[in-house]
């Protein structure tokens, strides 16, 4: 084969590739972290319509363990930037995954995951406790794949940052409201 004809193929593949990684990035997202994401929100919402305003004591547990313990689990005891975080939170464990799979705003949106997984991750370890559970952490270059941490959400931010650096995709709304993003 020569070196032209390498080259070629090698164009065409990019090109291939440029077409289907976001779309399957969005689908492997969708399949594997979209309920994940919409169960964890569910459980956060207070009651009623409007109980996204009103998180339930149990999201002040989950993102803020460590504040709820020193307050009694008593949420009056919390400051406004424990309510905005919450709520905040909660509305993005639904906004963010709707919008990737939609594909609208998606870069935007994964960056915004990327920092989510970040800040969960980190939660995860210093607020629960799970620096100190055998595993939970996990290193890199070992013979565990299993991880929740770093094991597992570097695949997760893997496939957000696909989406990032190449958007997302053809068939998506960014697509058909901004025709020129490739």
């Amino acid at each position: 084969m020569t070196t032209s004809r390498m080259l070629q193929m090698s164009h065409r593949l990019n090109r291939a590739g440029d077409a289907a990684l976001p779309l399957l990035a969005r689908f492997v997202f969708a399949g594997v972290l979209l309920m994940y994401y919409w169960n964890s929100g569910l459980t956060k919402l207070g009651d009623g319509i409007f109980g996204f305003l009103q998180p339930s004591a149990g999201a002040y547990v989950q993102i803020f363990p460590k504040a709820m313990e020193a307050a009694g689990y008593d949420t009056s005891q919390l400051t406004l930037f424990h309510w905005a975080v919450v709520t905040g939170g909660t509305i993005a464990e639904f906004l963010l995954p709707v919008l990737i799979i939609m594909g609208l705003f998606t870069r935007l949106a994964a960056v915004g995951m990327i920092g989510f997984v970040i800040l969960q991750s980190l939660t995860d370890l210093y607020g629960h406790g799970g620096i100190a559970q055998e595993g939970t952490l996990g290193a890199w270059f070992d013979r565990m794949s299993d991880a929740l941490i770093l094991d597992q959400r570097a695949f997760w931010v893997l496939c957000l940052l696909i989406l990032v650096f190449k958007g997302a995709g053809a068939l998506s709304v960014d697509r058909l409201l901004f025709k020129s993003a490739p």
